[in-house]
Order: C-alpha cells, then sequence, then structure tokens
C-alpha cells in the first residue's frame, strides 16, 4: 500500500477541516459547508457528465475504481528487472536460447515472458521488435485514456461548481425583496463552487497525476524489457546488456540497484 498518497488525502482534508473549525464556531462550523443541493448539482452532476462521456456504464464504473491504483505499489522495479534480463542473457550465452524455454516458466511478467516465448520460437528480430513495440503502444493508449478520464473530471469539478454558483445567483437575485432568502441562496452559490475545487484539487489532479507517474514507469519497464529481449537475441555479452539496461537509471542509483550484479559473473562464460 502507497503511504504517501494516503497521508496526502488525509492531510488535505485534515488542512481543509482546520481551516473551518479554527474559528470561534469550532467543530460547529462544519455543518455550514454542507448543502446536500450543492453536493447534488456538483457531484452527481459530474459524475452522470463522465457516464455520459463513457463507452457505457461498466467502462465508467472501471476508470473510477482505477482510483486504487493510486494506493497500489509496484510489484516490481527497473532494478529487478535488469537483473532478471542479465539471468536470462547468461543462461542463453552458456546453454543457448532453447533452454530460456525451462527459464520463462519462473517468469512472472507477462510482457517479459511473451517476449522470451517469442525469441524461443525463432521469431524474426525485426517482428518481434514490432508486436512488443505494438503492445506496447496499446498499454500506453489504455492508460492514456484513464488519466484523460481524471483530467475531464477535474475540468468538470469547478464548472458544474460554477453552474451551482449561477444557480444560487439567480434564486438570490430573484428573491432580493425576502431578506431571509438571500443566506440560503449565497450559501449554495458558494459552496457548490468549494465542493467543485475540492474535486479537482483534492482528488483528480492528483489521482490523474499518480496514475501518469505509474503509467511512465511501466512503460520504462517495458522499455527496458524490449531492449533487453532484442540484445538476448542478438548474443550479445551479459556485460553488454547490462551496461546499455543501466542507461534506463539515474547515475545516482545505477550502482546501488545493479551492484554486483550476474553479468559480472557470467559475462565472460
Amino acid at each position: 500500500m502507497d503511504i504517501a498518497t494516503i497521508i496526502g488525502i488525509i492531510g488535505c482534508a485534515g488542512a481543509v477541516v482546520y481551516g473551518i473549525v479554527s474559528g470561534d464556531q469550532g467543530f460547529a462550523a462544519l455543518g455550514n459547508f454542507w448543502d446536500f443541493s450543492s453536493f447534488l448539482i456538483v457531484i452527481v452532476g459530474c459524475l452522470m457528465c463522465m457516464m455520459t462521456m463513457s463507452e457505457n456504464i461498466g467502462d465508467f464504473v472501471n476508470k473510477l475504481k482505477s482510483f486504487m491504483l493510486t494506493i497500489k505499489i509496484s510489484e516490481s522495479n527497473e532494478g529487478d528487472v535488469i537483473h532478471k534480463i542479465i539471468d536470462l542473457a547468461n543462461v542463453a550465452r552458456k546453454e543457448g536460447l532453447l533452454q530460456l524455454e525451462e527459464a520463462a516458466e519462473d517468469i512472472d511478467d507477462d510482457f517479459l515472458k511473451k517476449g522470451i516465448m517469442l525469441i524461443v520460437d525463432g521469431t524474426d528480430q525485426e517482428l518481434v521488435s514490432s508486436i512488443l513495440e505494438t503492445e506496447l503502444d496499446c498499454i500506453e493508449r489504455r492508460h492514456n485514456k484513464i488519466c484523460n478520464f481524471w483530467d475531464a473530471l477535474a475540468a468538470m469539478g469547478p464548472a458544474w461548481g460554477m453552474i451551482g454558483t449561477l444557480i444560487g445567483l439567480i434564486n438570490m437575485l430573484k428573491l432580493l425583496d425576502d431578506p431571509s432568502s438571500i443566506g440560503p441562496n449565497m450559501a449554495v452559490a458558494l459552496i457548490t463552487t468549494l465542493y467543485g475545487s475540492l474535486i479537482a484539487n483534492w482528488i483528480c489532479i492528483p489521482v490523474s497525476t499518480k496514475l501518469r507517474a505509474k503509467n511512465a514507469k511501466e512503460i520504462m519497464n517495458k522499455e527496458v524489457i524490449c531492449e533487453g529481449i532484442l540484445s538476448i537475441q542478438a548474443g550479445e555479452n551479459p556485460r553488454v546488456i547490462e551496461e546499455k539496461l543501466k542507461s534506463f537509471l539515474a547515475p545516482a542509483i545505477r550502482d546501488e540497484v545493479l551492484g554486483g550484479g550476474d553479468a559480472k559473473q557470467g559475462g565472460d562464460a
């Protein structure tokens, strides 16, 4: 579980609540910031609008569920991927490409396993590259659709907040001769704006940014895999493959992540 995401969301909520209750009214002031009409206009309005923009209800629900990905920690990282590729390179160099089929049985990453099986089957190198790049593009497009959903929802929040503000102001202006109606209508006008801003800046923009960061990391991992698989198929020395894959890592962490790599043990075989 990604503690940073949870702390960030709770911390933002805590900052807003503290700002509300720090006045003279204390916790009683929280009641001033709840309005059912504003909730319907902003929250329900945003969700129904996004449902309209989705392919179907299932697609809409799945995109909302993607929020859970922000609190999920990736199981693999670049270092683990590179170490695995170096191990496979050593197997291929010592025992031949066909022996990779047995080694592939222990691989959990479907993308890496697919690439290994392609070269075991004797697929042409250009075709292997084309297949992997096509799958990589498809993965990125699917991820971008989800990120774009949250970007659109972030834009909808302030927009529907403004709709609620206009509704409240119109009702207030229509009833200016009734002083008792000014307060409730003005509350609707302002609270809808608050709800819209919270949706965008507390939830949607952070979720979209987090998902894009996770996408970038996953795509880089798969680019490492593509480069490694093609290098293994070309029969390159594991030491050369390691140096090539190191370029995907920041210089400050290369030695820390790959120190004592297997390539140094099997590169001269």
